[in-house]
């Protein structure tokens, strides 16, 4: 049985001609992943690497905090700001961080992000948000963003 995939080297290489003239083969062309994905109509999102140096900047904090965060070691967190690229798991939580940093953005001046986190907060029992954040409640975040963007009553 043939898939898409199977087809659609043969759909990128054809050309059109008129009829009655006799089609030649053409060779193979390699395609990539993101020209299937163009070519099957699907959007391709293009995510630009975290850089580690200017999101500590932007938000005021310090690599150690990062690391309390994301959960990686400061190794690791040292290797991402040299250059390295973070796994694909650590991809994943580095974008869910910048979401929230930008959704709190949205509400505050982004300098006042990281010292945000690191105060008491009565909202959280007198937790600091870095440590909600570090005990896997990052839901409780999101709760107070929504309620604040809403005004809905806590």
């Amino acid at each position: 049985m043939f898939t898409f995939d199977d087809y659609l080297p043969i759909l990128m290489t054809m050309r059109t001609k008129p009829a009655r003239t006799r089609a030649t083969k053409t060779p193979k062309k390699i395609v990539s992943p993101k020209a299937r994905k163009r070519a099957a109509g699907l959007a391709v999102q293009v995510i630009k690497p975290f850089e580690v140096k200017a999101f500590c900047r932007r938000y005021r904090i310090v690599r150690p905090d990062l690391t309390r965060l994301t959960g990686y070691s400061l190794r690791a967190v040292d290797k991402w700001a040299a250059g390295e690229k973070p796994g694909a798991p650590a991809k994943k939580q580095l974008a869910e961080l910048v979401r929230l940093f930008d959704a709190l953005a949205d509400l505050m001046e982004t300098e006042n992000v990281g010292p945000w986190l690191k105060a008491a907060n009565p909202a959280f029992a007198n937790s600091t948000p870095l440590q909600v954040i570090e005990r896997g409640e990052t839901d409780r975040i999101w709760r107070m963003i929504h309620q604040l963007e809403t005004g809905e009553p806590a």
